[in-house]
């Protein structure tokens, strides 16, 4: 699993880029603080190398909870700045520092 921060020096945005190899996944959605977790709106599309990417424009200077569905299955990614337990979840979610 990839993350790639490209900060835009027009406004205060970060393009965030999130790959996911999953060659035997039929879908991969980020979901996160800020996406309100659903599972729909952050879908990532399969490249014809198996891998999953997408990119979402955030606010910097923020930090951001989230995880990956991978066919229903929630995981986090191992390049995730730091990790942040969520009672609700009863598990750990990556974090993001922009």
């Amino acid at each position: 699993m990839a993350i790639k921060k490209q900060y835009l020096k027009s406004k205060p945005v970060c393009k965030v880029t999130f790959s996911v190899p999953a060659e035997e996944a039929k879908s991969v959605a980020v979901v996160g603080s800020f996406n309100e977790w659903n599972t729909e709106a952050t879908e990532l599309k399969k490249l014809k190398n198996g891998t999953f990417k997408g990119t979402v424009d955030l606010e910097s200077n923020n930090t951001y909870e989230f995880r990956y569905v991978v066919d229903g299955t929630y995981i986090n990614d191992d390049q995730a700045d730091t990790y942040a337990w969520n009672d609700f979840a009863a598990a750990e979610n990556g974090v993001l520092n922009l």
